[in-house]
């Protein structure tokens, strides 16, 4: 059955072929423990391990490829970036458009190591003032936190101009990219980002279960996890050495050696081509929804610069019933409800409603957008029908 797939804000599909061939390979041709043998089949582990790394620096304008740990997903490396980097008594300074990635481990922190967090308010369409981001910074401030593209609203945040504040109070900056890497352009380097955290599975067309953290080399922080990384295995604590400092436990090799071939598709496509393709499938998308009654556009505004995502809701309609429908009679998958960002719902005044998402993809169709348009269309006439 034909699927008709805007989810790929929550994860990509489909995959580029190259993906699941990489995996597939690296099961069925070298399936061994990297960083734990010397025999060829761990060696050629390690190498596809590696290779990923050095791609993903490329993308990212990261000098030394060991300085990105590979994780779970960005929750995970999110988790590490946090709660390994702010101590006892610091401030953080994040947007009002956070996920619950970022928001719960800092209200944990507030509840255990009395770290005070300033959230900066943005605008309904969830913009950020980077004036307000500078005039909520306090001697005290250690960590800056932002999220590149919010995954409710689309919306982008001027990074190199929050990276620009966070040298001159010398807090470090953390990024939230798992809306954006993939399809925006990021030079940790330039932009001054100290730590990215991103996913494998959305927009760099890995695999779920991928994602890592660029950790600047300028900076030291706590692993999440400890035991044992195939290195230094005589030392009683955890190496300091990167990666291993970050990758106790067995690797996801398989995983990891899709992601490279996810990775491979970016940059053969480019950054560039990626997010205005996508772009202007918001645009078509946000036109079509725009000329039907009671609907209501997240966001940027038409023509505004925004990623993927196109969230709304309509009149006396629950999201989730827009979304039941559209799954059950029209083959159309989309996300409805609250986004794991309470934060952003509040902002933009859906708290009590949440909101139907539309995410598209590299491989999303004109077509494709007209006929969830379309779909819409359908649901909405026919609740008013009742009404």
């Amino acid at each position: 059955m034909d699927v008709y797939y805007f989810d790929n804000a929550a994860s990509s599909w489909p995959k580029p072929p190259g993906v699941a061939e990489a995996m597939v390979e690296a099961v069925t041709k070298y399936g061994a423990n990297p960083g734990r043998g010397s025999h060829k089949l761990a060696v050629e582990a390690s190498r596809a391990i590696f290779r990923t790394r050095k791609k993903l620096a490329t993308l990212f304008g990261i000098r030394n490829p060991n300085d990105i740990a590979f994780a779970l997903n960005t929750t995970a490396a999110l988790n590490t970036a946090i709660l390994g980097y702010v101590k006892e008594g610091d401030h953080v300074v994040c947007t009002a458009v956070e996920h619950n990635s970022v928001r719960r481990p800092l209200e944990w922190l507030k509840e255990t190591r009395n770290v005070r967090v300033t959230y900066v308010e943005t605008s309904e369409s969830g913009q950020l003032d980077p004036i307000q981001v500078k005039r909520a910074v306090e001697p005290q401030t250690r960590l800056i936190v932002v999220n590149h593209s919010s995954n409710l609203l689309g919306s982008i945040v001027p990074l190199a101009e929050i990276g620009d504040i966070a040298r001159s109070c010398g807090a470090a900056l953390l990024v939230d990219a798992a809306q954006s890497a993939g399809v925006l352009p990021i030079d940790v380097e330039a932009m001054g980002v100290d730590m990215l955290a991103f996913p494998g599975h959305k927009a760099l067309y890995g695999p779920q279960g991928t994602g890592g953290l660029y950790i600047s080399p300028k900076l030291e922080v706590a692993p999440l996890v400890v035991g044992g990384t195939g290195s230094q295995s005589e030392a009683v604590l955890q190496p300091t050495v990167r990666p291993d400092r970050y990758e106790s436990g067995t690797q996801n090799t398989p995983g990891i050696a899709g992601l490279g071939a996810g990775v491979d598709f970016v940059l053969h496509e480019t950054i560039a081509t990626i997010h205005n393709r996508e772009w202007g499938l918001t645009q078509r998308m946000m036109e079509g929804l725009m000329r039907l009654d009671g609907i209501r556009l997240l966001g940027p505004k038409l023509g505004e610069p925004r990623t993927g995502i196109v969230a709304f809701t309509a009149e006396g309609i629950g999201s989730a019933e827009i979304s039941f429908v559209l799954d059950q009679h029209f083959r159309i998958a989309v996300r409805a409800g609250y986004h794991c960002t309470p934060l952003a719902h509040r902002v933009a005044g859906t708290e009590a409603t949440g909101a139907v998402r539309a995410s598209v993809g590299a491989f999303t169709t004109d077509d494709q957008v007209d006929y969830f348009v379309d779909a819409v269309g359908q649901i909405v006439r026919e609740y008013r029908g009742k009404a």
